[in-house]
């Protein structure tokens, strides 16, 4: 089975928020990472990956997954619209480290079901560069927002007003 992302999104802005959630433009938070610069933490190169796969980019996929580990077959397809993203934890992974684990929860919707993935990755840097080099998935969650719930991608409307419409 396949790694599919989606396909079709329009890449975003220079000057439009970071899919990661960061606050920062993405010119100024992973722009720079997926244009080819080394990210200096874990936890950047992590947070890139989630906008490459908000934003559909195979190729930094392809580029920031360790070749031990790499599946042959990254394409775009239909995935889950990604909604949003949260840092549970960080362990190790700076600039100085050579390895290191992220935890976090990635919240999406597959039609009209809403999920969130949880997945501790690991990381190692090599040559100065991080590669994310493997996952393990925790308890997934899904369920059906009702049209007066809150959005779960944090916007702070209603899901029939945001990502329900």
């Amino acid at each position: 089975m396949g790694h599919r992302l989606n396909a079709g999104v329009p890449m975003s802005e220079p000057s439009s928020p970071c899919p990661c959630g960061s606050g920062a433009a993405l010119a100024a938070c992973c722009g720079p990472w997926l244009a080819g610069a080394a990210a200096p933490t874990a936890e950047q190169l992590m947070r890139a990956r989630y906008t490459a796969y908000v934003l559909g980019d195979v190729a930094f996929l392809r580029a920031s997954w360790h070749p031990s580990t790499r599946p042959v077959d990254i394409e775009p397809g239909d995935g889950p619209v990604w909604l949003r993203l949260e840092v549970c934890a960080t362990t190790a992974g700076q600039v100085d480290d050579e390895a290191g684990t992220v935890e976090f929860m990635a919240h999406y919707r597959d039609g009209v079901r809403l999920g969130v993935l949880h997945e501790v990755s690991r990381f190692v840097r090599e040559a100065g560069r991080w590669y994310y080099l493997d996952g393990e998935v925790r308890t997934g969650a899904t369920h059906k927002a009702g049209r007066n719930d809150p959005c779960p991608c944090g916007s702070g409307r209603k899901f029939k007003r945001c990502c329900g419409a």
